[in-house]
C-alpha cells in the first residue's frame, strides 16, 4: 500500500481549535468509535467508565511537560528564545533556538524574563535583522555588529542608557553557553547554574503554537498524574481525567498503570514528505517499569483489554513488544509462572501507520490531531483511515474541539 501524505490532509476551521481547557477536566466531550460495527456514540468524558470492564488497564504516559521555555539575550541586546528538548551528556541540553543564523559555537548568552508586548515587538525586529544577516560571510558573522533596536517614540534609543539597563539586568543573570547543533537544525545549550534552578527562575511551560490564548493555570497544561518532567509538550489525552474519575474507575474494577514518553515537539509537527514511508521519525525515550510489564501480561491472561491513554502510550507500549517477547504469549514468560518482569527503556522511532499491526494496545483514548501528522496516521492505523476521516468530518460538524485542549476520542 503506497500511502501519500495528501491522504491524511483534512480542513479544520480555525474556530473548531479549543484554545483554552474546559472545566472540570471530565466535562470534555468523547467521541466513540466502535471498529467492529463502524458506529459513532456522543458522550462526555466523565462517562467513559460506561465502556470499561473489570479488569480492563488503562496505560498512560507520566510524563510531565517541563517549563523549558526560555528567554536570554546576546551582548548585543538582542533577545533569543529557547525552548528545551532533550538532556545530552556533559551538561549539555538540545534545544530548539529562535533566532538561530547568528549564533556559534561558544557564544554566550544570559537568561532574561520573559519579554513583554514592547519587548516581544523588539524581538521581533531582532529575528527580522538576524535571519536577513544569515546570507552575510561567515567572517562577518564572526564578528556580529549590534543588532538594531525598535525606535522609541520620538526617536532613537539613548545607546548609553541601553547599555546600562542591560548590564544592570545581566548582572544577576545565569549564563548560557552555545554549543554546537545537531542533526535535527536545534543547538546544544549548557547553563551556568542546575536545571532546576534556571527553570524556577525563568522557565514557562510552553504551548503549541496554535494556542494564542493565555494559560492561566500552567497545571492545566499538566495531567494529574504527571510525575517525570521532561516532555516539550503535553500528552494531552490525559488531560480529561480528573482524581475523582480515576477513583470511580478504579473501584469500578479498572486499573491503572504507567510508562514514561517524553514528548518532542517534533509529535505534532505536520509530515513533509510525499510519501509516508519516506518520513523520518525523530527519537524519543521511552519506559516501561517492570510493575506495568507485569499489569499487562496479568490483564492478557485474563482476557481484559489493555487501553492506551493517549498515543505517547501507545507508540511505547509497541515499542516495548517490539523489543523482545510479549509475556503474555505464554510460555515462561507469562504473568501466571512469572509475575516480575524486568524495567525497559530506550530511544524510540517507531513510526505507526496503516498496515501496521499492533501488539499490544486493545483501545485507546486519544484526542483530534492535526492534519499531515503522524498522529493522525497512528489512530488511522488502529480504526481505519476510512473510519477515522468520517468520525472527524461527524466532529467537525457537530462542533467538537480540537487538538491538545480540544474533546477526546475512544476507539474501541
Amino acid at each position: 500500500m503506497d500511502l501519500h501524505t495528501a491522504d491524511f490532509d483534512y480542513h479544520l476551521p480555525p474556530e473548531r481549535i479549543a484554545q483554552t481547557p474546559v472545566e472540570p477536566r471530565d466535562a470534555s466531550r468523547l467521541l466513540v468509535l466502535r471498529r467492529a460495527t463502524g458506529e459513532l456514540e456522543h458522550r462526555l468524558f466523565r462517562d467513559i467508565g460506561t465502556y470499561l470492564r473489570p479488569g480492563d488497564l488503562l496505560v498512560a504516559n507520566d510524563s510531565r511537560v517541563l517549563p523549558g521555555r526560555l528567554w536570554a539575550r546576546k551582548s548585543t541586546g538582542g533577545r533569543v528564545e529557547l525552548l528545551l528538548l532533550r538532556e545530552l551528556p556533559d551538561g549539555w541540553w538540545e534545544a530548539l533556538v529562535r533566532p538561530i543564523n547568528r549564533l556559534r559555537p561558544g557564544q554566550r548568552l544570559t537568561l532574561v524574563e520573559a519579554p513583554g508586548v514592547d519587548e516581544a515587538v523588539d524581538e521581533a525586529v531582532d529575528e527580522a535583522v538576524d535571519e536577513a544577516a544569515g546570507s552575510r560571510t561567515a567572517a562577518a558573522a564572526a564578528s556580529p555588529a549590534p543588532a538594531p533596536r525598535r525606535l522609541a517614540a520620538g526617536g532613537d534609543e539613548n545607546p548609553a542608557a541601553v547599555a546600562s539597563a542591560g548590564s544592570s539586568e545581566m548582572a544577576s543573570q545565569i549564563e548560557v553557553q552555545i554549543g554546537e547543533r545537531t542533526p535535527m537544525g536545534a543547538m546544544q545549550v549548557r547553563f551556568g547554574a542546575p536545571l532546576q534552578e534556571v527553570v524556577a527562575r525563568y522557565g514557562h511551560v510552553p504551548l503549541p503554537p496554535y494556542i494564542r490564548a493565555p494559560l492561566a493555570d500552567p497545571e492545566r497544561y499538566q495531567t494529574v498524574y504527571a510525575r517525570l518532567a521532561g516532555s516539550a509538550a503535553a500528552p494531552t489525552a490525559g488531560l480529561h481525567f480528573t482524581p475523582a474519575l480515576l477513583e470511580a474507575l478504579a473501584a469500578g474494577g479498572v486499573r491503572l498503570a504507567f510508562v514514561t514518553l517524553h514528548v518532542g515537539p517534533d509529535t505534532f509537527r505536520p509530515v513533509r514528505a510525499d510519501r509516508v514511508v519516506d518520513h523520518e521519525m525523530h527519537a524519543e525515550l521511552a519506559a516501561v517499569p517492570g510493575a506495568t510489564a507485569a499489569a499487562i501480561a496479568a490483564t492478557k491472561d485474563a482476557g481484559g483489554r489493555v487501553i492506551a491513554v493517549g498515543t505517547t502510550a501507545v507508540r511505547t507500549l509497541e515499542s516495548w513488544a517490539a523489543s523482545g517477547d510479549r509475556p503474555w504469549e505464554g510460555g515462561t514468560g507469562s504473568a501466571a509462572t512469572n509475575p516480575s518482569f524486568p524495567d525497559w527503556s530506550g530511544w524510540t522511532r517507531l513510526f505507526i501507520y496503516p498496515g501496521y499491526h499492533f501488539r499490544v494496545v486493545d483501545a485507546m483514548i486519544t484526542n483530534f490531531h492535526l492534519p499531515r501528522s503522524t498522529l493522525l496516521m497512528l489512530v488511522s492505523a488502529f480504526a481505519g483511515r476510512d473510519f477515522i476521516r468520517r468520525a472527524y468530518d461527524t466532529a467537525i460538524a457537530q462542533g467538537y474541539r480540537f487538538y491538545s485542549f480540544g474533546d477526546a476520542c475512544l476507539i474501541l
